[in-house]
């Protein structure tokens, strides 16, 4: 029986790889490769999964868009012991800095398509958020390109850091010692 459930949202393809928003699936290959070997594909979710910590923690990418993420999230919830508040979703943020790493319990979608389809799709809002910083073009009709484009290789080294920060407390996230990544990440 899982505790946990780890979901790092992007779009599929080898387009959208290491783009902005793709962050939170870059993280969660990222930080997999310490605990399992790698992930399988299950079309019934519509994710890549797999299974860590004695088969605790269930990670998953969603293979549709990101705008879709609600449906893997609900079949992830429908086929499991999981709750909704059992889930951490791993996500871009224009609101923050580049290579912020912030965690948020519930919430609305703050305009994020994809926490916006689990929100509505779940009819619920108490799951936590890594919420990983890509700063904001400054013009909101630059944000759909911004989201979309890669990072230079100087926005690369901040975020290489905000991997280095969220390995740190990954432990304690998978320990759901939610209140001590919060004092270490926000204190930063």
């Amino acid at each position: 029986m899982y505790n946990l459930c780890v979901i790092g949202l992007g779009n599929p393809g080898p387009k959208y790889h290491n783009s902005r928003h793709n962050i939170g699936k870059d993280f969660m290959f990222d930080i997999s490769k310490k605990f399992f070997k790698e992930f399988d594909e299950k079309l019934k979710l519509e994710a890549l999964v797999g299974e860590s910590h004695d088969n605790k923690v269930l990670w998953a990418i969603p293979t549709n868009y990101m705008n879709d993420s609600g449906k893997t999230i609900s079949k992830i919830l429908k086929s499991t012991n999981l709750k909704i508040h059992d889930c951490i979703v791993i996500h871009d943020d224009l609101d923050l800095d580049l290579g912020s790493v912030r965690l948020k319990e519930g919430g609305g979608h703050g305009g994020h398509k994809g926490l916006k389809d689990i929100i509505e799709k779940t009819g619920k809002t108490d799951f936590y958020r890594i919420r990983i910083g890509i700063s904001h073009p400054g013009i909101k009709e630059e944000v759909t390109n911004w989201v979309l484009n890669k990072f230079s290789p100087e926005e690369k080294i901040l975020i290489n850091r905000a991997y280095s920060a969220f390995d740190e407390v990954f432990e304690l996230l998978i320990e759901k010692k939610y209140q001590d990544v919060q004092k270490i990440l926000h204190t930063k």
